[in-house]
């Protein structure tokens, strides 16, 4: 899922009662259970046999869950199940407007636990005690090229932190390692404009001049070259919760906005850091054929 940016001010849903009905469906959606998320949790340990870590920062009341988005937002498709299944907690998955705007697409992804990006929808979620997960860097983050691989690209954005402040939330810092890497990179979204398969999707249509390249996808490249993800093993650490209770109904300054911002995106890096040192420390422990299929 490619999540959205929470300091945006815009109704994507049109008309004011249209945002409403969506909240209240949000707040009705049952958590998944039974052969559902059995199956999504069992498919996921096969695939990718993730390892959570830090489990012991992991607070009892409900947190504002923000990390780093990876290639085509595969994150939330292993941290659903992950933890759900083995820290018994449903983050609700901030998703980006667009989403929405097909009913079936929309109907799926509520469904599936998520909820539109929206400060309103947001602020519901947190008036009802919910876990929320929500990855800043958005849409942005999550094509970029493989030189920014597990480097947080937030921009100044700020929204995650007023909320929370605002609802005396407590932010848990997450980072992931792995889905970065479900896919090599065939082009890079940037070089496809000026690329002769560039040329011919403009040809097409579907690039103009007023398209961003820094907006489009790499050409992804999968296990032994197929669009089928490489196995490649998930680690997600917790880092130290931060707790705004003490914002609850204020505004932070901006100075204090950034410096709970830095605070977030440190614990994010250094779990970043101790994940991809884990990682390394126990790349020979891995099957031949996840060796293989990850090359």
């Amino acid at each position: 899922m490619i999540m959205a940016i929470l300091d945006k001010d815009n109704q994507p849903l049109g008309e004011k009662d249209a945002l409403e009905r969506h909240i209240q469906r949000a707040l009705a959606a049952p958590e998944p259970q039974g052969l559902q998320l059995e199956l999504s949790y069992r498919i996921i340990k096969a695939l990718f046999n993730p390892v959570v870590m830090g489990v012991e920062n992991l607070p009892e009341k409900p947190c504002l869950f923000v990390g780093n988005h990876s290639l085509f937002a595969l994150d939330g498709w292993v941290l659903g199940p992950v933890f759900m299944r083995e820290l018994n907690r449903f983050p609700r998955g901030l998703g980006d407007k667009f989403l929405f705007t097909n009913e079936k697409i929309g109907n799926t992804v509520l469904a599936a636990g998520g909820v539109m990006g929206h400060p309103e929808v947001c602020a519901a979620m947190m008036e009802d005690g919910q876990d929320l997960l929500v990855f800043p860097g958005g849409a942005h983050e999550a094509v970029k090229p493989t030189r920014d691989m597990y480097e947080l690209q937030w921009k100044e954005r700020y929204g995650f932190v007023k909320l929370a402040a605002k609802h005396g939330y407590t932010i848990m810092p997450v980072g992931i390692v792995g889905p970065d890497e479900f896919y090599g990179h065939l082009m890079e979204g940037e070089d496809l404009p000026d690329s002769r398969v560039g040329q011919l999707l403009k040809r097409l249509g579907v690039l103009n001049e007023d398209t961003r390249s820094d907006m489009l996808p790499p050409i992804p490249v999968g296990a032994l070259g197929s669009l089928f993800p490489k196995p490649q093993r998930c680690y997600i650490g917790l880092g130290e919760p931060i707790d705004l209770s003490k914002y609850k109904g204020k505004m932070p300054t901006k100075k204090q906005q950034q410096t709970i911002r830095g605070q977030v995106a440190e614990q994010i890096e250094i779990q970043l850091a101790e994940l991809l040192f884990t990682r390394a420390q126990n790349r020979g422990r891995d099957g031949l054929l996840r060796r293989l299929l990850t090359i």
